[in-house]
């Protein structure tokens, strides 16, 4: 019988928050992300915009979205650690914070 749980999974090594208030939904994150994890709303939000979010899986943290983005604050990336890639725990960090650092 197969495994339940499949052990060539890949875990998601960057998670997006996105401030649905700030977006202006130009749809440049969307066709900018390379594993395809964003998509657009059907919401509208306070400007009358219908915006972008993030799908749930599959970040790899690489920021593109963060960098074509027109809005500052409407998205942030975090990357996950290895230790905390199954957990709620992650290093938050911004192509901007870090070359900053």
């Amino acid at each position: 019988m197969a495994e339940t749980t499949d052990k060539t999974a890949k875990r998601d090594r960057g998670l997006i928050a996105m401030d649905e208030q700030e977006c202006k939904g130009c749809g440049l994150c969307i066709e900018a992300c390379p594993p395809h994890v964003i998509g657009m709303s059907d919401k509208f939000n306070h400007y009358g915009y219908r915006t972008a979010f993030y799908k749930g899986a599959g970040c790899t943290g690489c920021g593109v979205c963060f960098m074509v983005c027109p809005e500052p604050g409407a998205i942030t990336v975090y990357v996950l650690d290895n230790a905390s890639a199954g957990r709620q725990q992650s290093t938050a960090s911004t192509p901007a914070a870090a070359s900053a650092a």
